[in-house]
């Protein structure tokens, strides 16, 4: 139903987020942090079906708990610096375009024939490292 009168519509500001952990994952603080297939942070991986989150502010292991046991502080909506890929390098010519998730610090040119999910878009590319945002 439509609003018919004022609303006090809470917030948050969305770039340091809680995000609860998959079953025995294990994440590195400053690592790719991505969603699995059912929505649980992970480490960033060569998988299709996950989903660029961002940076981990902190280390967590959740060896031996389920789904959701531990919760897992990630940065957002920045641009991070990520390793680039010694076999499928982001160059220049892919400023702009999107890069794809190699494992938790390092990004791809390619999504490597349907075997890489998307991490995010190229915002610099220098020689220690891929900008992403």
């Amino acid at each position: 139903m439509a609003l018919s009168a004022d609303r006090n519509t809470p917030a948050k500001d969305g770039q340091d987020i809680p995000v609860p952990m998959a079953a025995n994952a294990v994440i590195h603080g400053g690592g790719i942090v991505v969603a699995n297939a059912t929505g649980y942070a992970a480490p960033g991986s060569t998988a299709t079906g996950l989903t660029y989150l961002g940076r981990s502010e902190e280390a967590k292991d959740n060896t031996g708990g389920a789904d959701g046991a531990k919760t897992i502080r990630v940065r957002r909506k920045k641009a991070f610096k990520w390793k680039n890929s010694g076999t499928d390098p982001v160059t220049q010519a892919e400023l702009g375009k999107v890069c794809y998730i190699e494992d938790d610090e390092t990004v791809a040119k390619t999504n490597g024939t349907s075997t890489r999910s998307a991490c995010g878009v190229v915002v610099g590319v220098e020689a220690d490292g891929v900008w992403v945002e």
